[in-house]
């Protein structure tokens, strides 16, 4: 029969209100209700005479539904198992979590008077069209009235003409599907709802999956992903993201859905059975759940700060970094190039070559204003060009003091232009504290205390590097860039040894990153003192005092070796696990002869280690050894179980660590490239022959933005503060907004820092939303302590500030977690 879409109507308003009459008398729905005993028997009129299939002990007044209805009269063949599995769940476990449970496939059930006897509804059905317009209003009307709905797998093929129905799901089965049973890997996202809580990371099992018309994620609360790559999806399918089970608030109650339990060997299985249970407790109100947190129309991001002033500098720089202090004000720096009117001097005879402003700018939330608190003379401003022009040297990271609050202190890592040598192309990096005067917002400069510099080539781009992180310590970590040009070497590994300037090479990245004697291309830990001198905390990866090899060639303030361009670094305050991202070098597909295309490179790091570069990247993928006479001729394939240093400009060690492969990485050709290997472990390297391990991100045009692991604070009134769902996870991203990352993602604990694969990814792209008038050039992003999200916009230029330059945050709208507390369902003692 045609149907057309149910709307809303007069009738099904006043079914709504009779029904939430009934149920509050009855003390289902709602906590307001007077009885002493607030979920008696129902009386005579509303008595269902269907019948009990049990009676758990504990005298449990919770109710659940099982409808089973057909609209064909071709039972589907799961419902006997699975109301056998719902009854034993309702069976058993703690005597507060039990329910009855009442099974029909009768839809004259849906009427005001029957349903309000229920706490939930479950759809254990097959598709089609099970109920008129008068039983679909009062099943509208029984969940505005603040009832509870689980649908289970064919459950979204029902109602077809029914608009409300379908938001009620969710999300529609797309045609050309799978129709067989098949294994596949379920990723679990939210790791504290009770439907999925007690889930592994990775969940394999078989089922019929579908795929969907629309893609629901953003709209519900997604709380598990299936993994497509584990099973064949066929021709509709969703791709990464493929939401198998999600919940929502819906109409003035609540709705779950999943995808699984397909098949009746499904209900048969332990962690299957813990899903139900978990979604019941939901939907009944036994437990509370946030089923709030992954929709995108709850959040809010607002820009800050306006454009500047023609000629000024009040509002921002060139964004490179920010950090939010102890007590909210937010901290963010401009590297060094001026706005578009500001003057470029590239000429080495000019004393001024490369000078700008590296500025710093203190945002109070308490008051929305802005304070330019100071400049440093930085050398940074040569504007754009080739690699032997343009400069990414400036004022490069900045960090607060553990004890900011009392003593002021801020940390800034910048090449000073006072400290070029223009006849060599030298300059020095520094690390110096600072105090900043917490009253007015200005930045003393007169009290700079230089902790830490070391020499750096300034004669060829790039790669400086530049954030700055403690752990729980007061240990402070460093990130530097390799300080070093892969344009001499096809854009692949950054490891020819010719190119040089007045004896300085500039091509070679083992001179820097693989150099266990050089600051350069790696992840400083030290100890900063009050006397602003710092030591050497225990457990780095060199102590400066190895003996092997001659000693006099590692350097201690190392804990990290092989990296390319770490700008952004962050610790998990709760772990210590130290995050890190950097940029890859310039190729843009992998070759035979040379090794893997550029890798865009994430890692969670927990130990001191040898990351590779340039030597190998990614899972250890190797690249090929090049040296004098002629670099051009490739030499064998670096081994990384024991990486040499063979270069003509090493003065560290030759025997390196082994290589620790990393968490994340990309390229233009996809998300965790990987090839088969020959009996060496040698990748193939051929584009054809290759694997994508991580199908959520993709490369191009790239530079990653790594970012914070989010940790909640359940003691902060804050109204703006992520909720907890996001508790551990790490956001990662990219400058750029097309297909590149903008995830938060899970690791497993056990192989963390390890090389092991995160077990799961979410989009935050339109959370943090991206496009010309959004976030579209994501230069840093931190949480505040008040659980909100500061993110840097740098802007539509290069190496200067614009009017789209912004400082934004991003707060949470949703509210708590439901049902509210005072409407949990409670039990007779």
């Amino acid at each position: 029969m045609q149907r057309t879409p149910h709307r809303r109507s007069r009738r099904r308003r006043g079914l709504a209100a009779a029904l939430t009459a009934g149920v509050v008398a009855s003390g289902l729905v709602g906590g307001t209700s007077a009885s002493a005993r607030p979920y008696p028997e129902p009386p005579p009129t509303t008595t269902l005479s269907l019948p009990t299939l049990s009676s758990p002990p504990g005298g449990a007044h919770v109710r659940v539904l099982v409808f089973h209805g057909s609209a064909g009269g071709d039972e589907s063949p799961t419902v006997n198992a699975g109301i056998e599995a719902i009854e034993k769940i309702g069976q058993s476990g703690p005597a507060a979590q039990r329910f009855r449970v009442e099974a029909t496939d009768d839809a004259a059930v849906f009427t005001t008077a029957k349903l309000g006897k229920f706490n939930a509804v479950v759809f254990l059905t097959g598709g089609g069209d099970v109920l008129d317009p008068e039983q679909e209003a009062g099943l509208e009307a029984y969940m505005e009235a603040g009832g509870g709905f689980l649908g289970i797998h064919d459950a979204a093929r029902n109602e077809p003409y029914s608009d409300w129905f379908g938001g009620l799901i969710g999300a529609r089965p797309a045609a050309g599907g799978p129709t067989n049973v098949q294994r596949a890997t379920v990723e679990i996202g939210d790791r504290q709802h009770p439907a999925t809580k007690s889930l592994p990371l990775q969940w394999k099992r078989p089922d019929k999956w579908l795929n969907w018309t629309k893609n629901p994620s953003g709209d519900v609360h997604t709380v598990a992903r299936v993994r497509e790559a584990t099973y064949k999806p066929g021709a509709s399918a969703n791709g990464w993201d493929h939401p198998v089970s999600w919940c929502r608030d819906y109409d003035g109650g609540r709705s779950f859905y999943t995808g699984m339990g397909g098949t009746a060997e499904s209900f048969q299985e332990t962690d299957f059975r813990d899903h139900l249970r978990g979604a019941l407790q939901w939907t009944t109100r036994i437990a509370r759940a946030d089923c709030k947190a992954g929709i995108n129309a709850h959040y809010k991001a607002e820009r800050l700060t306006a454009p500047n002033r023609p000629g000024q500098s009040d509002q921002i720089g060139e964004p490179h970094g920010l950090v939010t202090a102890k007590d909210g004000r937010v901290i963010y720096i401009g590297r060094g190039g001026g706005d578009s009117n500001a003057p470029v001097v590239t000429d080495w005879n000019n004393p001024d070559i490369g000078k700008g402003q590296g500025q710093i700018h203190v945002y109070d939330p308490k008051t929305g204003k802005v304070t330019l608190a100071g400049a440093l003379t930085v050398f940074g401003n040569k504007g754009g060009g080739d690699e032997l022009v343009k400069n990414e040297e400036g004022l490069l990271g900045v960090e607060t003091d553990p004890d900011f609050l009392t003593n002021g202190w801020v940390y800034l890592h910048y090449t000073p232009h006072s400290q070029i040598n223009r006849d060599t192309h030298m300059a020095e990096r520094r690390v110096s504290r600072f105090t900043l005067d917490l009253t007015t917002n200005k930045l003393d400069l007169a009290s700079e205390k230089v902790l830490l510099k070391w020499p750096v080539q300034i004669h060829s781009c790039c790669h400086s590097g530049g954030g700055m992180a403690w752990d729980s310590k007061q240990n402070l970590y460093i990130a530097t860039g390799d300080n070093n040009s892969s344009r001499f070497s096809d854009g692949y590994s950054g490891n020819n040894p010719e190119p040089n300037f007045k004896g300085v090479s500039f091509a070679d990245a083992r001179r820097t990153a693989g150099n266990t004697n050089n600051l350069n291309g790696k992840i400083l830990r030290i100890h900063p003192e009050d006397d602003g001198t710092y030591t050497l905390p225990e457990g780095n990866l060199f102590t400066g005092k190895e003996p092997a090899e001659g000693g006099g060639k590692t350097r201690g303030e190392i804990y990290v070796m092989g990296v390319r361009n770490p700008a952004r670094i962050a610790v998990d305050p709760k772990t210590d696990i130290l995050y890190a991202g950097w940029v890859g070098p310039d190729a843009g597909a992998p070759s035979t002869t040379w090794g893997p295309a550029k890798y865009d490179t994430f890692a969670a790091i927990t130990k001191p280690g040898n990351h590779g570069w340039p030597y190998c990247m990614g899972n250890n993928q190797p690249y090929r050894d090049r040296n004098l006479p002629d670099p051009s001729k490739p030499l064998g394939w670096y081994d990384c179980a024991k990486p040499k240093n063979e270069s003509p400009n090493n003065d560290g060690l030759v025997n390196l660590p082994p290589v620790t492969p990393n968490t994340i990485w990309y390229s233009p050709q996809g998300g965790g490239v990987d090839y088969p290997r020959d009996a060496t472990g040698v990748p193939s390297y051929k584009q054809e022959e290759q694997k994508l391990l991580l199908p959520w991100l993709k490369g191009g045009g790239q530079a990653t933005m790594n970012g914070p692991v989010y940790r909640y604070d359940a003691s902060s009134d804050s109204k703006d503060k992520w909720p907890s769902y996001w508790d551990g996870k790490w956001f990662v991203g990219d400058f750029y907004d097309g297909d590149q990352p903008r995830h938060a993602v899970l690791t497993d604990p056990k192989t963390v820092g390890n090389g092991g694969l995160p077990t799961h990814a979410e989009s935050l792209k339109k959370i943090i939303p991206v496009g010309a008038d959004g976030i579209r050039n994501l230069m840093d992003w931190k949480f505040a302590p008040d659980g909100s999200l500061y993110v840097l916009d740098y802007g539509r230029g290069f190496f200067t500030s614009d009017a789209k330059s912004a400082l934004w945050r991003v707060t949470y709208r949703g509210g708590e977690p439901t049902p509210a507390a005072s409407d949990l369902a409670r039990k007779a003692e």
